[in-house]
């Protein structure tokens, strides 16, 4: 018996991180439904070889960090033959499932910079935040490293900081690291030119919709198996993970006038804000924060790219970076048993928890984006931008065949 729960928790976990793998198809897609045509091909290129670089930076340096483990033991003791590694493989697929975690940082950064950032650049901040900024935080909030939940967080504010699937950890990170990442970068050519001017249309509706599916599907993994074993499976964390996403996907709809864009970015909006609090809310105070997230990434996707000029392609920063943030605040009231939650969190403790980790994330993308641009230049001129990124950078387009006919390469 002891070894069928071992291998269900080995089966279970894998299966959580083949969902999450998925999602960041559904990255790949978003990005190339919402970039102009002549960007596509990077935005496929950029998350597959980010996920690549991201492994690889996690499996030698990240992990170590976060955990204290390292790979670079025997096989045999990488499978349970050795301390600090479960039977069976289980710290291998926790590994894994993680690791789709930690890639997701570059993933969200690549929408906000997109058709204007150089891909050497890109790939060496990618190995720097995966590597190094982001396992501090995973490894504080999840692991306890630095003592900070005890000490800050339990003593001082009655309860450790919540996040039970990374609305801060991942989302408000990876969301407040891009929007340093896009202020270094700064808006792409000729994006405020002409007053007035709302923004550029995206190249496919249908692409976008495809990747806001994907990530959608997934991301019950991502919620979900965040147990990390069968034995601490709650069908509560699906049930408020559905509300939220259907929150955010109506508060969109109804504040976005309709459009399609920020209905299936709603959808991802409720989903972020509901990771923190997924297995503490009841399934109402989930639908309240989807729908308050979906209405949050309308409003600001808006006055930033409109009223402050700040050119996120994807609307990353309002999406996760402030609907992680809210999520993260949200566990602090509505996974309170007054308002109907399981209780074990406190206001306090997920107000500072929350606005550490945005912080962090800012300061972190400002410095690595700065050190990458001081070393490498992080921004394609402004001939390479007409061209597009897909020519410029991979020397294909997304349909070659119709640009051979017409002489455009």
């Amino acid at each position: 018996m002891e070894q069928l729960q071992q291998g269900s928790d080995v089966f279970f976990l894998l299966m959580g991180a083949i969902l999450v793998f998925a999602m960041h198809g559904g990255f790949a897609f978003l990005e190339v439904g919402t970039v102009r045509h002549f960007s596509q091909v990077n935005a496929l290129v950029k998350i597959m070889v980010d996920f690549a670089i991201s492994t690889v930076a996690y499996f030698f340096i990240g992990f170590w960090i976060s955990y204290g483990i390292t790979f670079l033991v025997s096989a045999s003791a990488l499978t349970g033959g050795a301390e600090g590694f479960g039977p069976q493989g289980l710290t291998l697929v926790k590994f894994f499932f993680l690791c789709t975690f930690a890639a997701a940082i570059p993933a969200i950064v690549s929408g906000g910079i997109a058709e204007r950032a150089r891909f050497v650049p890109q790939c060496a901040a990618t190995a720097l935040l995966v590597g190094f900024a982001y396992p501090l935080i995973e490894g504080t909030v999840w692991n306890n490293n630095f003592g900070l939940q005890d000490t800050l967080f339990e003593s001082m504010l009655g309860a450790n900081f919540h996040d039970f699937a990374g609305s801060i950890v991942v989302h408000a990170f990876g969301g407040w690291a891009a929007l340093g990442a896009i202020l270094r970068l700064g808006p792409r050519r000729g994006r405020y030119d002409h007053p007035g001017v709302s923004g550029t249309p995206p190249s496919s509706i249908p692409w976008l919709a495809m990747g806001s599916w994907m990530l959608c599907i997934g991301w019950f993994g991502f919620n979900v198996m965040s147990a990390q074993s069968v034995a601490a499976i709650s069908g509560l964390v699906a049930m408020n993970s559905l509300m939220a996403m259907a929150g955010g996907i109506l508060a969109a709809l109804i504040v976005g006038r309709n459009d399609p864009g920020f209905v299936h970015n709603g959808a991802l909006a409720g989903l972020v804000a509901v990771c923190a609090g997924s297995d503490v809310m009841h399934p109402v105070g989930s639908l309240v924060t989807g729908a308050i997230a979906g209405f949050i990434f309308v409003q600001f996707f808006q006055l930033a790219t409109q009223r402050w000029k700040i050119d996120d392609v994807l609307g990353v920063w309002p999406l996760h970076g402030l609907c992680g943030l809210w999520g993260g605040l949200a566990c602090g009231i509505f996974g309170t048993e007054a308002l109907g939650g399981i209780g074990g969190v406190t206001f306090a403790s997920q107000f500072v928890g929350s606005l550490l980790g945005s912080a962090y994330g800012l300061v972190a993308g400002l410095i690595v984006y700065t050190l990458v641009d001081l070393i490498f230049g992080f921004r394609m001129s402004d001939e390479e931008q007409r061209r597009g990124a897909d020519l410029t950078i991979h020397n294909i387009s997304a349909n070659p065949e119709l640009d051979v006919r017409t002489g455009r390469i």
